[in-house]
């Protein structure tokens, strides 16, 4: 208490909490803002993966599978969806969660969540992770054909092929918002993918791994480098293959993970 009896002391408190409360508000309009300009067609799925890392923290294996189809069902329905980035997402979500059933369902017989999922042998959750690495490798390349490099006068008529499709019961100033908010997401993604094919590839190579395809998965660990120097799980894997020592992330990297920006190369 006597901390508080000093001024200087008391002015630096109250302007701390003042910038909280500022903060908070600011945030708070901010998401309301960015949740009412969303595409409702697919928010139902962006809610639904917010229960994700709950699932995958419990093993509950079975429900993430389950999941994972019914955001990829949302998605499909609508044509601006159906081959985005976003069932990339899902597909390389797929293939990281057979990848881990692979690794540890042995040593974790419960791992699974269902004997269903228990029951599938080591090579087929290796090729059922492969399957759905390729698959989210051609949905990321596909999508880059259409987005990668379109500069933000270029992008509003590619976007309107399809996007509007659906919308039309909406005013035309809701129309407006959503769309301006979709184009930021596509922006954003032009780099951001990058990164998620990057994920991708490293995947694939820790498939090849496991088989002990090790000239393969070195192969597929430097194209994830190649796609983003920043890597580290590509590029350990890719050291223990060599012989070279591990990296290890500083603590501000820990705290602060590198972004990748659009000046980082591809």
């Amino acid at each position: 208490m006597a901390l508080l009896k000093n001024k200087p002391t008391r002015v630096l408190i109250m302007l701390m909490v003042t910038l909280v409360l500022i903060a908070a508000l600011v945030a708070k309009y901010y998401y309301k803002g960015v949740n009412q300009s969303a595409d409702p067609r697919v928010k139902p799925a962006r809610e639904l993966y917010g229960q994700y890392n709950s699932l995958a923290q419990q093993n509950n294996y079975a429900a993430v599978f389950e999941l994972l189809d019914s955001i990829q069902a949302i998605y499909s329905s609508f044509a601006h969806y159906k081959n985005s980035y976003e069932t990339g997402v899902v597909w390389n979500n797929r293939a990281a969660i057979y990848l881990t059933l692979a690794v540890y369902k042995d040593s974790l017989p419960d791992m699974g969540g269902s004997e269903q999922i228990n029951r599938i042998s080591l090579d087929s959750l290796l090729i059922l992770s492969e399957a759905a690495s390729i698959k989210s490798i051609d949905i990321y390349q596909n999508w880059n054909k259409r987005y990668l490099n379109k500069n933000t006068e270029e992008l509003p008529d590619i976007i309107n092929q399809d996007f509007m499709i659906g919308l039309e019961n909406h005013s035309q100033k809701k129309q407006d918002k959503f769309l301006k908010s979709r184009l930021k997401e596509i922006e954003e993604a032009q780099w951001e993918t990058q990164r998620r094919l990057s994920v991708a590839y490293t995947n694939l190579g820790l498939v090849y791994r496991q088989r002990e395809d090790y000239d393969n998965a070195a192969k597929y660990y430097t194209k994830a480098l190649e796609l983003w120097e920043y890597n580290l799980s590509a590029e350990n894997n890719l050291n223990r293959l060599l012989g070279k020592p591990i990296k290890k992330r500083s603590i501000i990297q820990k705290l602060f993970p590198r972004e990748k920006k659009k000046t980082d190369k591809n």
